[in-house]
């Protein structure tokens, strides 16, 4: 019988480490800007109210595990800021208590929090902005990111229609400032990975599409140039849920729907995930979420630092993080790591349907010089993280 990987991490840990521990405290900040969510179609899908705290909660005890026999005393505050209410503020509170924090707010939040003077030498750990910029021009150097990029997420889904020779693709694209920059990845992507986009469409219906849907858009999608697949960037949740077989040819449907590139997904099985799975259903009474997934890898990410270190400084966390020496098993096949040039996390991206996993990217066709992880996202030479690269 296999051990548990906690269990093997935390006999190597021992092994590593001086027999005498001694007392670590550990103080993590979970800072939450709480966003207002434009109305949608659809309510079936409510994101619960613990979404991406839970998974910071199970890291936080996950490295309880380890830290119990080594003297490290891990302990996570919340900080939560409501919708209108003083960021900087609350941000700065954090701060005085912390200077780990577990960020999850949207990018523009984000950056404000790590210009601070007070964030300078505080390690902050993204696990809710997505955009790309923010590994890039707009990119922090006490900034790390646990959740994908849009970047990485869109390789991953054009790498697979690739794979499948699927290269004709047609995209139809939601109003909102989240679907517009996931439309702009897959455009990206799609480039980058030599797919054909024959058309390039807004969403502009309103209405009751539940009643409607089989009407409207059989119609809208009629006049689409020939397409293999159809790409939907609909990252609210508004419409996507009515276009698969809905659409005026037969084919299938990716992106925000149908076929789903995502941090994580209920239906992963394979590498220990049915035991991450059960743990987090265990401590949240449900499945877990690709935000509460991010959560736990920062956390996790920084119990390991910890326990590897000694040390509880944001300065030498983030030098360990960068290293080559890093590496933590996410149940997901291979081992995750930090980019030393722009702090993404390196990690696979599963290709989902609903019901269970497609496959897992980077696929075989798609080599890598040296870690096949990069094909996913920003690469080392296409980087425009000027801080990161000057240091």
């Amino acid at each position: 019988m296999r051990p548990h990987p906690l269990a093997a991490a935390l006999l190597a840990a021992l092994c590593a480490l001086p027999a005498v521990a001694e007392e670590l405290p550990v103080p993590i900040a979970y800072l939450r800007q709480q966003v207002e969510r434009p109305p949608v179609l659809s309510e079936l899908d409510p994101i619960p109210a613990d979404d991406g705290l839970a998974g910071a909660r199970l890291g936080r005890d996950d490295n309880a595990t380890t830290g119990g026999f080594l003297g490290h005393d891990y302990r996570l505050a919340v900080v939560d800021v409501p919708v209108g209410g003083d960021w900087e503020a609350a941000a700065r509170a954090a701060l005085a208590d912390s200077r780990l924090l577990v960020v999850d707010a949207p990018a523009d939040a984000l950056l404000r929090l790590a210009d601070l003077p007070e964030a300078g030498d505080a390690l902050l750990l993204n696990v809710s902005a997505p955009e790309d910029r923010l590994r890039g021009p707009d990119c922090r150097a006490n900034v790390l990111h646990a959740l994908p990029s849009l970047g990485m997420r869109a390789d991953a889904l054009a790498q697979f229609l690739q794979a499948r020779r699927w290269t004709d693709v047609a995209l139809l694209a939601g109003p909102f400032p989240e679907d517009r920059a996931w439309a702009q990845a897959l455009r990206d992507a799609a480039t980058k990975f030599g797919l054909s986009l024959t058309d390039d469409r807004d969403w502009t219906q309103t209405g009751d599409l539940g009643r409607t849907a089989q009407g409207e858009i059989p119609m809208l999608t009629q006049g689409f140039a020939a397409h293999d697949v159809l790409l939907v960037a609909d990252e609210v949740g508004d419409f996507g849920r009515y276009v698969p077989f809905n659409t005026w040819e037969p084919r299938p449907v990716a992106g925000s729907e149908g076929i789903t590139p995502v941090a994580w997904s209920p239906v992963m099985e394979d590498w220990g995930a049915s035991q991450l799975q059960g743990r987090f259903e265990g401590l949240a009474d449900r499945p877990m979420r690709p935000k509460d997934y991010a959560a736990w890898t920062a956390v996790r990410a920084l119990g390991e630092a910890v326990t590897r270190t000694g040390s509880a400084d944001p300065a030498s966390l983030r030098a360990y993080l960068l290293s080559p020496e890093f590496e933590m098993d996410g149940f997901k096949g291979r081992p995750l790591s930090f980019r030393d040039w722009d702090g993404q996390l390196r990690q696979p991206i599963p290709v989902t349907q609903p019901r269970a996993m497609i496959g897992m990217a980077p696929f075989e066709p798609f080599l890598h010089e040296s870690n096949e992880l990069d094909t996913l996202g920003t690469d080392r030479p296409e980087s425009r993280c000027a801080v990161f690269a000057s240091q």
